[in-house]
């Protein structure tokens, strides 16, 4: 790689590792976060917003964050949460949202071409308008991996404060005003019959629990993209497609995950200063409008010549994070195998393409002059 290995401190962000807080005061920030999230997801969820237990706990927590409380959410909970969503997402599989694979293809390598082009789009905007070195300005466009994006950032001393804002926003953009703006369209389906009790299946619970946390952690051991997910997902549908099991997770289970995920992305602001928060908006918000106008025109492209549900391309196509995306296509009754492949196929291409980026772009590492042989002239 092009940069340097050592961590940048000159963007006015001070990269230090946190010491370990005590196990109550971790315990009780937790809880805090949860509470709020808990308390943004009903209130969305009765007001009748689309996915508003998932856009209502992250605004909620993201809010709370900003006004200076300690919003926390623990990895373990985190990697809990994307298992569970996994397991829901292939409870939706069925034979006939199968049908359709063989036109999957196409609209994957429609998908692929829009996002490069939507990223150097985006990249061009911060350049050229925000002032932003090109290298900075690609990981900030680049549509998700976001921890993939901040190590490579970290080691080439791009704005990190800035790549990190700008994601964010993108994310927080798209998960909440996505699910009401298919509804204002008329294109979320109707909602499948929900079930809240699980005393009848308790035994084939167990079994998809067992199976897809093994595969979910296989999955993630061997390094598959968002494999904590798909892992999951992936025993999840081949034992409700066989027929082996038809339990499902009961929705308030689901509807908790939703929260806790709502929770995680908007605990992203905690330690982020309102006036920083501003300071980026601007390019935030134009940089996603480009990336959104470019992606539109490919997905318009798939749309026409793939026969397959609107809702289901705009979601594919949605540069958001994959965890986000996901749980959008699982709370908007989509069909969670063709969104999943197409952003498996995002993450894969922003994952060969960040090194590209560097080799590009990124600034060699400044090599001190030889100093001259000082040795003393031997007399003959």
């Amino acid at each position: 790689m092009g940069c340097s290995q050592r961590l940048d401190r000159s963007a006015g962000m001070d990269i230090t590792v946190p010491m370990p807080l005590p196990f109550p005061q971790n315990l009780l920030r937790l809880c805090e976060t949860l509470v709020i999230g808990a308390i943004g997801g009903a209130i969305f969820n009765a007001a009748g917003i689309p996915a508003g237990f998932l856009s209502g706990a992250m605004i909620f927590v993201a809010i709370a964050a900003l006004a200076g409380r300690p919003m926390h959410m623990p990895a373990p909970l985190g990697r809990v949460v994307f298992v569970l969503i996994g397991i829901s997402l292939g409870g939706a599989v069925t034979p006939e949202t199968l049908k359709g694979i063989a036109t999957w293809p196409l609209s994957v390598v429609l998908l692929c071409i829009g996002m490069t082009c939507s990223t150097f789009g985006s990249a061009f905007y911060l350049r050229k308008v925000h002032g932003w070195d090109m290298l900075s300005a690609l990981f900030g466009s680049a549509p998700g991996a976001l921890s993939q994006v901040i190590a490579n950032a970290t080691q080439c001393h791009s704005d990190l404060r800035g790549i990190a804002i700008v994601q964010t926003i993108r994310v927080v953009i798209l998960t909440a005003l996505l699910p009401v703006g298919l509804a204002l369209f008329g294109l979320i389906p109707p909602a499948p019959t929900r079930s809240f009790a699980i005393t009848d299946s308790i035994p084939e619970l167990v079994v998809l629990v067992v199976v897809a946390g093994a595969s979910s952690f296989l999955a993630h051991w061997v390094r598959f993209p968002g494999g904590l997910i798909f892992g999951a997902m992936l025993a999840s549908a081949i034992l409700h497609g066989s027929g082996v099991i038809h339990a499902t997770m009961p929705w308030w289970i689901v509807n908790a995950v939703m929260v806790a995920l709502g929770a995680l992305t908007g605990s992203r602001f905690a330690n982020t200063q309102l006036r920083t928060l501003l300071s980026y908006s601007l390019a935030a918000l134009g940089s996603f409008s480009v990336a959104i106008l470019i992606v539109s025109v490919f997905a318009a492209m798939s749309a026409w010549l793939v026969n397959l549900q609107l809702s289901d391309i705009i979601v594919s196509y949605s540069p958001g994070a994959l965890d986000a995306m996901m749980i959008l296509a699982l709370a908007l009754h989509l069909d969670p195998i063709f969104v999943g492949a197409h952003h498996v196929a995002r993450f894969i291409l922003i994952s060969l393409s960040l090194p590209l980026f560097v080799k590009m772009y990124g600034q060699p590492p400044k090599i001190p002059p030889k100093l001259p042989d000082k040795r003393p002239v031997q007399e003959d």
